[in-house]
């Protein structure tokens, strides 16, 4: 979605509702309530769901049958998704771990891969994959490539650097969580020549780490459900979409040295 051609009080109000609908557990009908109230069609929205092995899931809130083949349970759960979601396509469907093999994550990844060409998904990834060799192996033995790999981002996956340039070269987008919580992150942000640099571009030590990232050619995931912060979100995001280069070589080669990341 563009974000640009709306103003920030619609696209905050959009995601405020998104939000509120996820946390009081009621998105099954979000996307149809956000439609009629701010006009927006499905085609404006971009809805990233997951398929997550039983080892992750609620045992009391599984979306599929337990005892199905692998390929059954993969099914299932998209289509959970699609009912739930009240959409008939997805637009980005995300492995939310590689498998406990190599085998069973191409098993999945096949499934995947049918609902692309079937019309129900657009694009696959992967989450939780920090070791790049599985990654490159992936990519290798996939005939529809990753588009996003969604990791957290924290000193004590070494920041992803050898996955992150992987990324780069094949073309997959990396998509960040944890990028404002995490202990190390925090630090960082609490650092006085952070907050000063924050203050020098007109962003908050938040915001600047999201600035930070974007340049870098990351997205971040941004979680809030503040109405202030979205609008602070939104603001930074208009700026790269206006082509402003928020910050330099030099300034993203700073903050990399606080966050503690070497090349």
């Amino acid at each position: 979605m563009d974000y640009g051609s709306y103003p920030v009080r619609h696209v905050t109000l959009y995601l405020l509702f998104c939000s509120c609908f996820v946390r009081c557990g009621i998105c099954t009908r979000s996307h149809v309530w956000i439609s009629i109230i701010s006009g927006l069609e499905r085609s404006d929205f971009f809805l990233q769901t997951k398929f997550t092995s039983i080892n992750g899931q609620d045992p009391e809130n599984v979306p599929y049958d337990k005892d199905a083949p692998l390929e059954e349970q993969v099914t299932q759960s998209l289509e959970a998704s699609l009912r739930n979601l009240r959409t008939d396509y997805i637009d980005s469907l995300v492995l939310h771990s590689p498998m406990e093999t190599m085998e069973d994550t191409l098993r999945v990844w096949k499934m995947f891969e049918s609902f692309v060409t079937a019309g129900k998904v657009r694009q696959i990834g992967i989450s939780n994959c920090y070791n790049f060799r599985d990654l490159r192996k992936l990519y290798q033995e996939a005939t529809i490539k990753p588009a996003v790999v969604q990791n957290r981002f924290h000193d004590k996956t070494k920041y992803d650097i050898q996955l992150r340039e992987i990324c780069n070269v094949y073309g997959i987008k990396y998509q960040s969580f944890w990028t404002l919580t995490a202990p190390s992150n925090r630090r960082a942000m609490a650092n006085n020549e952070w907050k000063e640099m924050a203050r020098e571009k007109g962003l908050t030590p938040q915001t600047l780490m999201y600035a930070f990232m974007m340049t870098l050619g990351h997205t971040p995931l941004d979680g809030s459900s503040d109405v202030n912060h979205m609008k602070e979100d939104i603001k930074l995001m208009m700026r790269f979409q206006n082509g402003e280069n928020v910050l330099d070589e030099k300034e993203v080669n700073t903050l990399s040295s606080l966050l503690g990341i070497k090349d």
